[in-house]
């Protein structure tokens, strides 16, 4: 029986129980995936609608909807990969991403990887996470309980209440925003490791 750990829960999955996909709705997954990853790619995600990801995709908007309810949870369905394997990368990668660093190198980290996550897909951050829908994602939820485990580590006061102040930097908004204003991604990691190693001291 082939089992995996689920990344947020730590409990194990039994892919065998998960329902399986016919052919052609696996078909018709790839080319939405695919057309909504081309048009977020070339376009400001927010002004993406799920007319534009159906017509680039060739299926009709009832395929779409029946997966899909929004363009932000396909841009999540996108997105989802590579939040998983940097999920992976902290739960068992190497120190000081992984597990034996110190918690404000591990913080400090932290910040490299996901600025590098925000350099690299920021458009599918922007289009996933934006506003309040940030906190709703599973990711957000897990990046939430990293960074509040690695302050417990450190035996900083009130982790509850910091850990969201200390992820609010990696807003994809903020980190559009700084761009914009020419601010290149090592100089945001300089000063986020800095801030990481100011919060939780050696």
């Amino acid at each position: 029986m082939d089992r995996r750990t689920d990344l947020l829960t730590g409990e194990p999955v039994d892919e065998e129980t998960r329902p399986r996909e016919r052919a052609d709705a696996a078909r018709n997954r790839a080319k939405v995936l695919d057309a909504a990853a081309g048009l977020f790619a070339t376009r400001d995600p927010r002004g993406v609608t799920m007319d534009d990801i159906a017509k680039a995709a060739g299926v009709g908007r009832g395929t779409l909807y029946r997966r899909y309810p929004d363009t932000a949870s396909i841009a999540l369905a996108l997105l989802d990969e590579h939040e998983r394997r940097l999920q992976e990368l902290l739960l068992h990668g190497e120190p000081p991403l992984g597990p034996g660093a110190p918690p404000g190198e591990r913080l400090a980290a932290f910040y490299a990887a996901m600025v590098e996550l925000l350099e690299t897909h920021g458009r599918l951050v922007l289009g996933a996470e934006s506003g309040r829908l940030r906190f709703s994602t599973g990711a957000y939820g897990f990046w939430r309980a990293h960074v509040r485990a690695l302050l417990g580590d450190g035996g900083v006061p009130a982790p509850d209440a910091l850990a969201d102040a200390l992820l609010a930097p990696l807003a994809s908004e903020v980190y559009t925003h700084q761009r914009e204003r020419g601010l290149g991604p090592e100089q945001i990691t300089a000063a986020l490791a800095h801030l990481a190693r100011g919060v939780i001291p050696a």
